[in-house]
């Protein structure tokens, strides 16, 4: 073989290793970052991994908080009207999070199906719904008040 020949070859596999390698580097960086959501009717079938970062997104069901006496914990549960999840939040929630109102919580499902939530969201005003929430309630045949279609 030619020695620029040689050269070029060499040349070419270096870049498509380099390449190569770089590229698997940041698929291995992004797959921990991923935050997959999750409607409470899948999370009842048993298609959410258990042990990695999902979302919940649903309705707040009525009478589901209950708020610690001595800490910042609170236990409530998250529907779109065929399933609930029930979540466990330790910090301060949002101002418009309420009983009724649309929610989004970020967190790791345990073996038992409860989210221990790392981060909640509420909705930031009357009139907006977050798109997966809406989305999982339209599939279910509810609107965002709770209503059948």
């Amino acid at each position: 073989m030619h020695p620029i020949r040689k050269q070029r070859l060499y040349l070419v596999l270096f870049v498509v290793l380099f390449s190569s390698a770089a590229i698997g580097l940041v698929v291995y960086a992004l797959s921990g970052n991923i935050n997959l959501f999750f409607p409470p009717a899948e999370i009842a079938a048993g298609n959410a991994p258990v042990g990695q970062p999902i979302r919940v997104g649903g309705m707040v069901v009525d009478g589901s908080v209950q708020r610690s006496d001595n800490s910042l914990a609170v236990r409530f549960e998250l529907t779109d009207y065929e399933a609930t999840v029930p979540v466990v939040y330790e910090g301060i929630l949002p101002d418009l999070f309420g009983e009724g109102q649309g929610a989004v919580a970020s967190g790791v499902l345990n073996e038992e199906g409860v989210l221990q939530a790392s981060e909640v969201l509420a909705k930031h005003d009357e009139n907006y719904m977050p798109p997966e929430v809406a989305d999982a309630l339209e599939k279910s045949g509810y609107d965002e008040k709770g209503n059948a279609k």
